[in-house]
């Protein structure tokens, strides 16, 4: 039986998912534990400010974080072996997302920043690290995200091959991966905004780190034209393959929004609203598959199954069967895996394939000019 851990810090900042995981293969899968560690407020609120706005002290700054990831994932591991009695011995790898800071896959010069030193990590547990996984993928022309649809594909798909799936995950920044039911071609990519910029929001207006439920933001209403408004942004419109991340999502980016609109609009109604752009965003990149125009090929989908912090939203998830009529909308848990553990066990999978010389990415979801073997490896 091999073991690996998987570390996922996303864009939402809401803690760092740790995950051990039993792969024997791509398709041999089990979750043995899982747990979420908090990140301190105050490299929380750091890491927040460097990810969307310049530094004076930038450089310095982004070394000091890559250290302190570094130390707190490995501490996260060093807990879930304490918690499950194993020894570093039993686990055959850590697989380590990083902590996201920049993500520029369209610039001249493509580039994506993840931190968290693995050095740190493989030093401190005495268990070989894989990180670096983006990079590999940009190399090769993609867009180095998303990563995680190779393993909704090997996890997620009907095996009786019936249900065309849409597996989407909600965090800071929200992704579909399409699972066609005839074994065809896996997409996947980027919509908008996921819980990213309504937590923002409440940060700066509610004095709270995130709307619990989506409680404050049904006592608002929808700013119809302050919507429309948003969703003009050409990112929506772009094709994909296509990634986004805070760093252009940004509360910059609602400042802006939010200038240029000419009406006033209330602290809850903006909360409303920006609740229906993650919904609207999302579901019009599904509905454009089932309808699709200029003769693309349509993919009736049957079922969407959501991960990730937003499936904690009630209001959130049921705007979206509002939205999504004809298909049912359910968490991932159906399907076996809690929503709350999909994309740190992704990364234990995707360590195990770079341990095994296999290859983790899609180039029918990145773009990239063909599948490679992804992240580096730092021995214990």
């Amino acid at each position: 039986m091999a073991y690996f851990i998987g570390l996922m810090s996303g864009t939402s900042l809401d803690g760092v998912d740790t995950a051990i995981c039993s792969i024997d293969s791509p398709c041999e899968f089990s979750l043995i534990d899982a747990h979420t560690y908090p990140i301190p407020e105050t490299l929380k609120q750091t890491l927040l400010t460097l990810s969307q706005e310049s530094h004076a002290d930038e450089l310095l700054l982004y070394a000091e974080l890559d250290v302190q990831m570094g130390h707190l994932f490995a501490d996260c591991c060093v807990q879930i072996l304490q918690k499950n009695q194993l020894n570093p011995v039993q686990i055959s790898a850590i697989g380590s997302h990083g902590q996201t800071l920049r993500h520029f896959p369209d610039s001249q010069f493509p580039t994506t920043l993840q931190i968290g030193d693995a050095n740190i990590i493989a030093h401190e547990t005495s268990i070989t690290t894989i990180a670096d996984f983006r990079r590999r993928d940009m190399a090769a022309g993609g867009q180095g995200a998303p990563l995680v649809p190779p393993f909704h594909q090997a996890l997620f798909s009907d095996p009786q091959k019936q249900m065309n799936r849409v597996v989407l995950n909600i965090g800071g920044i929200a992704n579909i991966t399409i699972l066609p039911a005839d074994s065809g071609t896996v997409l996947g990519y980027d919509t908008g905004p996921g819980n990213g910029l309504m937590d923002d929001w409440c940060c700066k207006h509610f004095d709270c780190d995130y709307d619990a439920s989506g409680k404050l933001a049904a006592q608002g209403k929808v700013d119809k034209d302050f919507l429309d408004l948003m969703l003009g942004d050409t990112f929506f419109s772009q094709k994909s393959p296509k990634s986004t991340g805070r760093e252009y999502f940004s509360y910059a980016w609602l400042e802006q929004q939010l200038a240029t609109y000419t009406n006033e609009v209330s602290a809850i109604d903006v909360l409303s609203t920006l609740l229906e752009l993650t919904c609207q965003s999302i579901c019009n990149e599904i509905l454009a598959l089932a309808n699709p125009v200029n003769g693309q090929i349509k993919t009736d989908i049957d079922e969407v199954f959501v991960c990730g912090g937003g499936v904690r939203n009630t209001l959130l998830m049921q705007r979206l069967q509002d939205l999504l009529p004809d298909m049912t909308v359910e968490s991932t848990e159906k399907l076996g895996l809690h929503p709350d553990w999909v994309e740190a066990s992704a990364f234990a999978w995707l360590a195990h394939q770079t341990m095994n010389s296999l290859t983790g990415n899609l180039p029918s979801v990145t773009g990239a000019s063909k599948s490679v073997i992804l992240g580096a490896i730092w021995q214990a």
